[in-house]
């Protein structure tokens, strides 16, 4: 056991026996753990191991079993994001998608720092759905796929209406579409946004706007690649589907 201070992120807790918690956090000093919190009704830890709260820990880490929360300072939370359904639903999709993107007790910190900055910007009001395409766009590489959206696979050309191959997993210029019979037939704009995603920086996502449609084309794009890359298919993302399906009557307009 050793004691450690960090910044950490709830992702999530449950339940344990009657009314104990086992909660993960992702903490930036130690990666993902999970720790044990003693009868959480009653304790001073309740408030602050609900998901999506944000916290310096005291913690004592063991690295064969359960770690333990001794105390927690400079606590915040994001009450915008929870006191919307469709925010705090790809909100707690980002939380899962890190989750499964890192093995426990794995230093990041640059994911640390990435998931906490986007969660910032969808707390300012930002478009929380480009903002997660942004998020699971940069987030392949943890999962040890690498994709080039930025020039032809075949002759390397660059700033061409390209279309994408799964099978050749990269990109294809007009001159190389016959490479793949089945290319995926995407609007060209798909692409080109995706490399422009690849690089963005923070202080240029304010200025980020894109239409429902285009928004709809890089979802359905961005779907086929985790489910034929990654291929992982996570219960939060699930909602969003089935929230996109049945509650467009609660959806601002845009």
């Amino acid at each position: 056991m050793q004691t450690k201070e960090s910044k950490g992120i709830i992702l999530y807790n449950r339940a344990y026996k009657e009314s104990d918690r086992l909660v993960k956090i992702f903490t930036e000093e130690a990666g993902k753990r999970m720790f044990f919190v003693k009868q959480a009704p009653q304790s001073k830890l309740q408030s602050v191991i609900q998901p999506l709260t944000v916290a310096d820990f005291i913690m004592t880490i063991s690295d064969t079993g359960l770690s333990y929360i001794m105390d927690y300072k400079s606590v915040r939370a994001y009450p915008k994001i929870s006191g919307d359904l469709f925010s705090l639903s790809y909100a707690t999709y980002l939380l899962a998608l890190t989750d499964a993107a890192i093995s426990d007790k794995v230093l990041d910190p640059h994911l640390f720092a990435f998931l906490v900055k986007t969660l910032d910007l969808m707390e300012e009001g930002l478009d929380y759905e480009v903002l997660t395409l942004i998020f699971e766009l940069q987030l392949l590489d943890r999962f040890g796929v690498k994709l080039n959206f930025h020039e032809c696979a075949i002759c390397h050309r660059v700033g061409l209406p390209f279309d994408f191959s799964h099978r050749i997993a990269g990109l294809l210029c007009p001159d190389h579409y016959q490479e793949d019979p089945n290319r995926s037939h995407l609007d060209p704009n798909v692409p080109y946004l995706l490399d422009q995603f690849q690089a963005v920086r923070f202080e240029d996502l304010k200025t980020i706007s894109l239409k429902a449609d285009m928004k709809k084309k890089l979802r359905v794009f961005m779907d086929a690649i985790y489910d034929d890359f990654v291929g992982i298919r996570l219960k939060s993302k699930q909602f969003i589907d089935d929230l996109e399906k049945w509650g467009q009557i609660m959806k601002p307009e845009e």
